[in-house]
């Protein structure tokens, strides 16, 4: 068991066996629960267990899984994003909850936080099922987020894709490149603080490895999940950070002005600063405890 009320399970997916930590409540049946991933390359260990534990303690279910390639997921090639497995893996992880007899099925919410934000918007837009989202500086526009990258890094990380893609093809293993590295590096992510932020995140026994399949460049460049908002009948909740230069905050607000139940909370940080607030899990816990109660 581990932490107290948290169990290491094993959940399906596509052939795949993804590794997921399940928590429940005390003395509860038929709960609502939060399917919860990370984002861009992070893990289930990487700064979430205090989010499900702070859902746990007021009473729901939660499900925090790693992605089929990464952490103790199965799936080769390793460190490989892809946009349509991570999607699938959320719903098989939602279905999957749907089929235990503590959860009710019709009170399943979806939590992301950055680029998992943003593939928590496209799962729940192809499942009005779904009862609530949570959306956590949300990556919800390719255009604005390639926008903030340093030109160089734009250009070298296309031709790193490129030849990752033709590498596949031919059955080569992928071509790495780093997730995040210090202002004027080469990585994705090179922001000011966003190494240090990152790491921040990554505690002794984390399996996070700082390398992504070039490939995902191409992909994210269409990658625009906040068109998706205005069809997205449940509550959502965007919870943006003003000073994000990973996920720039304008495309989350407008996102959040379309969505029909958008709730939107905005708070004075940067993208990685916002997973060390207190009064941040407060406030989802608040926004869940709403739209999704316990009883």
């Amino acid at each position: 068991m581990g932490v107290t009320g948290r169990q290491d399970v094993r959940i399906p997916s596509h052939g795949e066996m993804l590794a997921a930590y399940l928590y429940r409540p005390d003395n509860a049946r038929r709960v609502p629960c939060v399917v919860m991933a990370h984002g861009f390359s992070a893990t289930r260990d990487d700064g979430l267990p205090a989010y499900a534990e702070a859902f746990q303690r007021a009473g729901y279910a939660v499900i925090l899984f790693d992605y089929r390639y990464f952490g103790a997921s199965s799936g080769e090639p390793r460190q490989l994003i892809d946009i349509a497995s991570e999607q699938a893996d959320y719903r098989a992880v939602v279905d999957w909850a749907r089929h235990d007899d503590g959860i009710d099925p019709d009170r399943i919410v979806v939590w992301g936080s950055s680029f998992s934000g943003g593939l928590a918007l496209e799962v729940a837009a192809g499942d009005p099922r779904i009862a609530a989202v949570i959306a956590q500086a949300p990556f919800t526009d390719s255009i604005a987020t390639i926008r903030g990258m340093p030109a160089r890094n734009v250009l070298r990380a296309g031709v790193d894709a490129m030849i990752d893609r033709a590498g596949a093809l031919l059955g080569r293993p992928p071509k790495y490149i780093p997730a995040v590295g210090a202002s004027g590096s080469f990585a994705v992510m090179t922001a000011p603080g966003a190494k240090s932020g990152f790491q921040a995140l990554v505690g002794p026994d984390s399996l996070w490895r700082n390398e992504v399949s070039a490939r995902v460049i191409l992909a994210i460049t269409g990658f625009r999940p906040g068109r998706r908002a205005a069809g997205l009948g449940m509550p959502v909740l965007f919870c943006v950070c003003d000073a994000d230069a990973e996920t720039p905050p304008g495309p989350s607000i407008k996102a959040a002005g379309r969505a029909p139940k958008g709730e939107l909370r905005r708070y004075p940080y940067g993208h990685f600063e916002i997973y060390h607030d207190p009064r941040v899990k407060a406030d989802q816990v608040e926004f869940l405890s709403r739209v999704v109660p316990t009883n």
